[in-house]
Order: structure tokens, then sequence, then C-alpha cells
């Protein structure tokens, strides 16, 4: 995604230095993503659904909804963390690399973090509303500027953020489970969901387009929800970097051991404590103990990396996939949104309550059209087409 952009960018200048650890990652976090959000997809209401819970629900009783389950906790919020954290690796890449040539910063990344809220508005517009790209940009502007400012202060920053959202989470948690019980079902409200369902599953584009605008406000309240979490993440991922986390010495394959052993030590646990907690427990969840994981995700795919003397096709897949990661972010939504709504294959509704087995067999398909279509393109053009047309319209 926008990781693979800021990443890429740096290595135009300078490629002999690029990591490519980096674009394995990038690959990982943006099939990763979409084993969350085909969910969204899949989902009665879509996008709106996830609001009201129609897009969280797996019987585990049965073998299918544990599989459901596993499959859900193992991805959620955890390579979103992933790829904000490599976003901030990228800016910081970015950022060591002006400061070789002798260029002012943030200078030309301002121009970068805005055209890339542009192609955030546009996707959020016409494909989906959960888009990560405006949050990114924002977020990146204001790390771009921190980081002229002094190691003192990212650190205050760091950490303050990280302290103050994992407050929010715990007070908004408590808020959750005394509230719960206590709410009352809703005739107009589920009228209005059965609307929103109606709408996905029979709805033209243009309806669903005007769907999104009418409910802006309250379908782009997750970057701001979650504002305090990206700014500790990007930073994390300047610090990440900036220690050598990345490289292929020793003290990198050292870092990543550590990462590996706390992320998923403590990960582990506390997610499948929030897991067996139920939904209430889905804000510490996805926003606070996901992060922690996506930290030994990072260290455990790096400890492999280090292990493998010849990289195989599954390394070269996912590092094709981190190069165009723009374009696959992209086209992995679109190409969710044709399949499941009923402006494409209708899937959403011709198989509602038909199992999960159909929406993990999409995520699969989904991930093999992006590794062969990013391959394929990779052997005749240097850039995915999305990353391509930014870097033109950039230099203009």
């Amino acid at each position: 995604m926008a990781a693979g952009k800021s990443t890429g960018s740096a290595a135009d200048g300078a490629r002999a230095a690029r990591l490519p650890l980096l674009d394995v990652l990038r690959g990982v976090a943006i099939l990763g993503t979409l084993m969350s959000n085909v969910w969204i997809f899949a989902g009665p209401g879509a996008e709106w659904g996830l609001l009201s819970g129609g897009a969280d629900t797996a019987d585990s009783s049965s073998p299918a909804g544990v599989a459901e389950t596993v499959f859900r906790s193992v991805a959620n919020g955890k390579f979103l963390s992933m790829l904000t954290i490599l976003f901030g690796v990228g800016l910081a890449i970015q950022f060591r690399s002006a400061a070789k040539r002798g260029q002012p910063w943030p200078g030309r990344y301002k121009w970068r973090a805005l055209f890339l809220f542009a192609e955030g508005t546009v996707h959020f517009v016409l494909v989906f509303a959960w888009d990560v790209l405006m949050g990114y940009a924002v977020v990146a502007l204001l790390v771009a500027w921190l980081l002229t400012r002094s190691a003192r202060a990212q650190r205050v920053t760091w950490i303050a953020m990280g302290g103050l959202h994992l407050m929010a989470m715990t007070l908004l948690t408590v808020a959750i489970l005394l509230a719960s019980g206590a709410e009352t079902s809703d005739g107009g409200e589920a009228a209005a969901d059965a609307d929103v369902v109606k709408l996905y599953a029979e709805g033209s584009y243009a309806e669903q387009v005007a769907f999104r605008l009418s409910h802006a406000v309250v379908l782009r309240m997750e970057p701001v929800f979650s504002f305090m979490l990206l700014v500790f993440l990007f930073l994390l991922g300047v610090r990440l970097f900036r220690a050598g986390a990345f490289q292929g010495d020793e003290a990198g394959r050292r870092i990543r051991r550590r990462l590996a052993g706390w992320g998923l030590g403590i990960g582990i646990p506390l997610n499948t404590l929030a897991v067996l907690g139920g939904s209430d427990f889905f804000l510490l969840e996805r926003y606070g103990a996901a992060p922690v994981l996506a930290i030994g995700y990072l260290g455990l795919i790096g400890m492999v990396m280090d292990r493998l003397r010849n990289p195989g096709l599954l390394t070269s897949a996912l590092s094709s996939v981190g190069r165009t990661a723009l374009t696959c972010y992209v086209l992995q939504n679109v190409l969710a949104m044709l399949a499941c709504y009923g402006i494409g294959l209708g899937l959403a509704s011709r198989l509602a309550g038909s199992g999960p087995w159909w929406v993990m067999g999409l995520w699969a398909t989904i991930c093999l059209v992006l590794v062969a279509g990013a391959s394929l393109w990779l052997r005749r053009f240097e850039h995915g087409p999305l990353e391509s047309v930014q870097k033109r319209l950039l230099r203009r």
C-alpha cells in the first residue's frame, strides 16, 4: 500500500540500499489486510453492516465457525497495524534520502502526502468506505514534521500517543461493558439496516456511491478514532528502521528475534483473551492487542526470511505484491466489491447463510490474482500502474 509507495520512492534515489525484507513484509501486510476486509464485503450490509455487527458474527460451536473465528482473529487489526508500521518505515527512508541529498524536509514530501489524501478520497467514494489512505496521509504530514524535531520530542510524542490511546481504549471498553445488556432493539433501526442490506444486494453503483457520501462522517470515523494509534505506529516504524531492524546483518537478526519473542509472547495471550471475551472487547482486540501481535508478525516473518538461503517462489510472489502495494491494495478492494455486491456477481446475497468457506475461498482467489498480476506486470515495468501514475503526476 502506501507504505510500498513511500519506500519505493526512496529506492529510486538509492536502489542499492533497498531492503528485500521490506518488500516481502509489505506483500504479506497487503494480503493480510484483505483477510479482514473480505468479511466486510461478504457480510450483510457490507460497509455499513460492520457498524451494526453484521460483518462480525461467527458460530464457534461448529467446525466452520471455529475456522471463521480463527481466520478472523489471525487478521483482525494485525496486518493493518503492520502496514501502518511499514508506512512509518517508508517515511524514515525518504527522510534519510532527503538528508543525504541535502534537500529540505518535508519539502516535496508534503505534496506526496496531499496526493495520497486525494487518492484515498477517490478510493473511499468509488470503492471502499473503510479506506486507510486518507488517514495515513494526514498522519504522515504530522510525523514528517516531527522528524525535524529533536529525538526527545519524538520519543515523548511516541510514548504519549501510545499511552493515551491505550487509556482511551480501556475506558471505552469499560463503558461498553457497563452498558451491555441495557440496550434495547429499535425497530426503525432494524428497518434501516434492512434497507442497507438491500442497497448492496440490489442497488445501483450510483446509489452505493451516494450512500457513502451521505454517511461520510460516520464512515470516516476510524482514522479519527485511531489517530493516536496511527501516530504511535508510524513513529515505531521510524524507530525500528533507525535501529536497523530490517538490515541483513547480525544486529538486524537479533532485533527481529526480540520482536518475535516479545510480540508473540505478549500478543497471543492478549488477543486470545480479547477474542474469548466476546464482542464487548472488540476495541481492545483490534486497537490494543492487535498492534502487539503485529510486532510479533514482523519479527517472525523476518526470522523466516533469515533462514531462507535461496528465496523461492513464495518469497518472489510476496515481494511482487509489496513492490506494487498501492495498486494491489486498491485492486483487491475493487475485485471484492465486484464479487460480493449486486453490481457484480452478488455473491454476498446469493451465498448468505452458506457458511464461511466461500469467503475464505474468495480471499485465496483474489490473492492468487494479485500475485499473478503483480509478477507479470513487473516483468515488463519497473513500478505498479498506480505507482507509475503517481510518480508521473508528482514530477509535474
